[in-house]
């Protein structure tokens, strides 16, 4: 029986999903001539045997893959280590952000938003029908009429009796504290 290039196979074994657009043959012969050497590179990953992955990240990293790995995760993660490779990694301003937010979970900030950190001991004040409500800032979660919540979200749910999400319901969002520079500056 001739081997089978159908990607539908390989959907019923476990393996990955086929590349959307790229078709089920991953014969060399019949690519596309404007995929870029690691995009066929990455195509070609889809017909290795798990083996041969494992070894491929063997040679890449210079360890055993972790344990457990699933072939599509496998795929996925020398995919991206090959596009890193050819294209570059992320920018010095984005590793500097996410160095920043990692530190910031670190020291328990209490981060609402990518861009809006509280800092424990501030005090968030919201009116709601008629009623000042006040909420502070600890550095295990959020403090309300004496008790701990986990999330802005929960004190904003209890308040209004529905759904809300707390950092929008209590104006600590990005939007809010530009539109509120805003109207300062007029």
């Amino acid at each position: 029986m001739l081997p089978t290039h159908d990607t539908s196979a390989r959907q019923h074994t476990g393996g990955p999903t086929p590349v959307p657009g790229r078709g089920g043959n991953r014969n060399p012969q019949v690519r596309r001539p404007e995929l870029s050497n690691v995009e066929v590179e990455i195509a070609s990953l889809l017909d290795r045997s798990t083996q041969e992955l494992r070894l491929a990240w063997r040679k890449l990293h210079r360890t055993e893959p972790p344990l457990g790995i699933s072939r599509d995760l496998l795929i996925r993660s020398l995919a991206y280590d090959l596009q890193q490779r050819a294209h570059g990694g992320p920018n010095f301003r984005l590793r500097r952000r996410l160095q920043t937010l990692a530190a910031a979970s670190e020291k328990s900030a209490r981060s609402v938003d990518a861009g809006v950190a509280l800092k424990a001991g501030t005090t968030l004040v919201r009116q709601w029908r008629g009623h000042t409500h006040a909420i502070l800032v600890r550095e295990d979660g959020f403090e309300y009429e004496g008790e701990r919540y986990r999330s802005l979200t929960v004190i904003a749910e209890r308040i209004t009796g529905a759904h809300w999400s707390g950092p929008r319901f209590f104006g600590v969002t990005k939007r809010a504290r530009g539109s509120v520079l805003a109207e300062a500056r007029a």
